[in-house]
Order: C-alpha cells, then structure tokens, then sequence
C-alpha cells in the first residue's frame, strides 16, 4: 500500500494557540458589535462566527496531519480528528441560522444566534444519529458472527453492549428533550441536564470516531524500508507451546516485511521477540516465536529474546531496552495485530521510542469487537487529559445554558 501521508517526517508539534487568539479576536468584535447596537448586527454576527468556524475547522484539520507527521499515536490524533466533524455540524447549523437572518430578519434574532452554540452538543447528536444507527447495526452484527465463532465469553459482547449505550443515549435524548413547563428555574434545570448529558455522549462519539479513524490510518501504514530491529508483540500461545493464528499472523507479518526490505534495500533487520511466560503456557511467547522464526529460515543471530514482559507496555518498555544495548541509534518498527497497532504505538511513544507500527490482518468478525476493547482501553489511560477536555467541555455548555437563560 502507498502512504497517503508520513509518519515522523515533522520535529514540531501542531499547536492550536491561534484558534484562541482568533477566538478572542471575534469575541471583542462581537461584543462591540452588539454594544453600538450597529444595524442588522445580529446577521453581522452570525456570519463572523460562520467564518470562525471554517477558519477552525481549517486548523483542526491541519493539525490533524501535521500531528500524524509529527507523532501518529496521541491522543491529539484522536481529538482533531473528532473534533473537526462536531465543528462541521456546528458550521452547518450556524450557516442555516446565518440565512434565516438574512431572509427573515423580523423573526430571528441574536438569541437565535447564541442558541447555535447552546444546542451544539445535541445537535450534533441529531445530525450523527443516522451513522450512530447503522454503525451500530453493523457492529452488532460483527459481534453475532464472533459469538458464534469465538463463543459466548463477556469481552465478546462488548461491541453489543457499545451499541445498545449508544442507541440508548440518542433515544434517551430525543425523549428527555421534548418542551417542558413550569418556572424558569425547572426549565433552566431541565435544559441544564440534557446539554451537559448531551456534551457527554459528544466527548464520546469524538473519541469514537477519531480512535476509529486513527486505527484504520496506523494499521494501515507500510513503515519504510530502513529498519535495524523489528518487534514482534506477543499475545499467548496454544497448549502445546505453539503460536495461536493471532500470533502467527504477527510473526508472519514481520517475515514478510523483512523479506520485503531485504530485496528492495539489501539491509536485514534484527527481530525482536517479545513476550514472557504466562501461568497457562508452557513456555514463554518469545521462545515460541523464535522457533517459528527459525524454521522460517531465520538465524538465531538474527533473533533477541526478550521474556519479562506481561503486557503491551510492558513490551515497549523491555523490548528498547534490549535494542539500546546493541544499536542506542538503530530504526525500530514493531508489529503486531492490525486493530492493536495505534495503542501499541502510544506506548512505544510513551517509553520514548519511536517506533512505526505495522498490521497483520485478522477475521473480519474480529477487528471490529476487538477495536472496541481497544477504544475501552484508551478510555482508561490518559486520564489527566481527557479529565480536563471533558470538564472544559461540561463548564462550557453549563455557561452556554445559563447565558441562554439570563440574557
């Protein structure tokens, strides 16, 4: 496969501190705008903040690239990219409101303008509710096939149980959402709830959408042909010391890309088997995979064992520690099952090791369930981060309501 874009080709991270900049910008103008109670103001700032939008749109967008060039595993790969589809639908909604100003301008008003930020989160949630159905659909139809394949173990209802919260929470929404009467205290409560439950399943469906779309770009990128050493993750053996298909499919994948890069450059790698011994196994994963190796063809000389690792950090963490002892500037790539390959390299980044990810492909009733497991996973790391972007987010829509109701 050709890349569409490269990985690690940019030294300096995106920042977004002009979109605050700009948006301060807009907000003096506004708030000028409205103070001299200039003519037709109330169009003029519609059609300001539409602009904002695009501009905004424009730099999250950028900086999802120039991120996936400077870093592809962060979550900032996954919050550009979510984030740009909420400002699309805020853009629409904002371009709607900015006509009806301009055709109707005795019938809308500026708290009609204000009421596009207000009603963002949900309507976000209205507009993506089509796709939230049929990915939903189709993610419980992948999870049937692996039930009846794989059987009936809980981590294989996960994808199930996602669709379920996710149809619960737009159907909860349009029920909860409905006019309700009584003083402006209750009705404040009431639209207080839903816009901060709404900007919850926002946070959510972002982080959905952009784990999706960082997964398929990270598995499917094809690392360059300049690598030293190659780590292959470990993920269990059969009974008998074997690897499993999941395991051979990594291991499989390396081999074809060793072969791939000693044709096209002449330069071999060192493998570098990582995996330690579970309760279960009668040996550990990585002597499993060095024999795979050898009988592939592969000399011991070429293979570095590493057997104390028990988990994905793990691996990173004692896999660079071997390679530092025999090339502190060799090229580093690792390869693992195609839906792991984004998670794994977030760890690699966080042991300070650049490593390119490559992925083996699995059944296709798999990836999407174990894609999930994965998103649960990076739902739980991280946590400082996503805390605050979650709170910025609740405060934001808290004020947005109250302004809504005050003003």
């Amino acid at each position: 496969m050709k890349n569409f874009i490269q990985f690690d080709t940019r030294n300096k991270k995106p920042k977004l501190y002009n979109m605050l900049i700009l948006a301060v910008i807009v907000l003096i103008i506004i708030s000028l705008l409205i103070f001299h109670q200039i003519e037709k103001h109330e169009l003029f700032v519609s059609a300001i903040l539409d602009v904002f939008y695009v501009i905004a749109l424009y730099q999250l967008i950028s900086a999802f690239f120039k991120q996936i060039q400077y870093n592809p595993y962060s979550y900032n790969t996954i919050y550009y990219m979510g984030f740009s589809l909420f400002l699309i639908s805020v853009l629409i909604t904002g371009v709607l409101q900015t006509y009806q100003l301009f055709r109707y301008p005795d019938i809308y008003h500026l708290n009609d303008v204000v009421n596009v930020l207000y009603s963002s989160a949900k309507n976000y949630m209205l507009i993506s509710a089509p796709f939230i159905l049929i990915f939903s659909i189709a993610l419980c139809i992948s999870n049937i096939s692996l039930i009846r394949h794989e059987g009936k173990r809980f981590v294989n209802f996960l994808g199930i149980l996602l669709s379920f919260m996710l149809i619960a929470g737009e159907i909860f929404l349009f029920i909860a959402d409905y006019y309700v009467t009584g003083s402006l205290w209750k009705v404040m409560c009431h639209d207080l709830l839903t816009n901060l439950f709404a900007a919850f399943y926002l946070y959510c469906e972002c982080m959905l959408i952009g784990a999706m779309v960082a997964d398929v770009i990270a598995a499917r990128y094809e690392p360059e042909k300049n690598k030293d050493f190659l780590i292959i993750l470990g993920c269990g053996l059969r009974k008998d010391g074997t690897p499993t298909p999941l395991l051979q499919g990594r291991i499989d994948r390396a081999l074809a890309f060793y072969q791939k890069q000693k044709e096209e450059t002449g330069k071999e790698l060192m493998f570098v088997t990582s995996g330690g011994k579970g309760a279960d196994e009668v040996i550990s994963e990585c002597e499993s995979m060095k024999r795979y190796l050898m009988e592939q063809g592969i000399p011991e000389s070429r293979i570095i064992e590493e057997d104390q690792s028990t988990d994905t950090f793990e691996n990173m963490k004692f896999s660079k520690e071997k390679i530092l002892a025999v090339n502190p500037e060799g090229k580093v790539a690792f390869s693992t099952t195609n839906y792991h390959v984004f998670r794994s390299g977030l760890y690699a980044r966080r042991v300070k090791m650049r490593a390119v990810g490559m992925g083996s492909k699995t059944k296709w009733y798999f990836w999407p369930n174990a894609s999930v497991r994965e998103l649960i996973g990076l739902f739980t790391e991280h946590r400082l981060k996503q805390a605050v972007v979650l709170t910025s987010m609740i405060v934001i829509y808290a004020l947005l309501t109250y302004m809504n109701y005050m003003y």
